[in-house]
């Protein structure tokens, strides 16, 4: 009871194609490998700054203003680019 066999999944999926149409499920399966990609690059750039911020804790702290960074929507896609204003820490000095 509970388990899930062959026939139950087939059923299930005959429903789902009935369901959105068989036009619409690459455009779903797309928009889903779009927003897996997007999570791993922001998963992977948050890992890179939170080792960043590791050794900058140890180094002394430099005056010059990094370049704004810009986040693009997904790898390869320019229309949706815009810069993002990187936070600044005033109570350590």
């Amino acid at each position: 009871m509970g388990r899930l066999g062959p026939t139950e999944i087939i059923l299930i999926l005959v429903v789902i194609i009935l369901l959105f149409g068989a036009k619409k499920l690459p455009d779903m399966a797309r928009s889903l490998g779009k927003s897996a990609r997007i999570l791993k690059s922001e998963a992977k750039a948050m890992k890179s700054e939170s080792k960043d911020d590791t050794t900058a804790a140890s180094a002394p702290p430099h005056d010059e203003n990094p370049a704004p960074r810009t986040i693009q929507a997904a790898p390869g896609d320019v229309t949706s680019s815009r810069p993002v204003a990187e936070p600044t820490d005033t109570t350590k000095r």
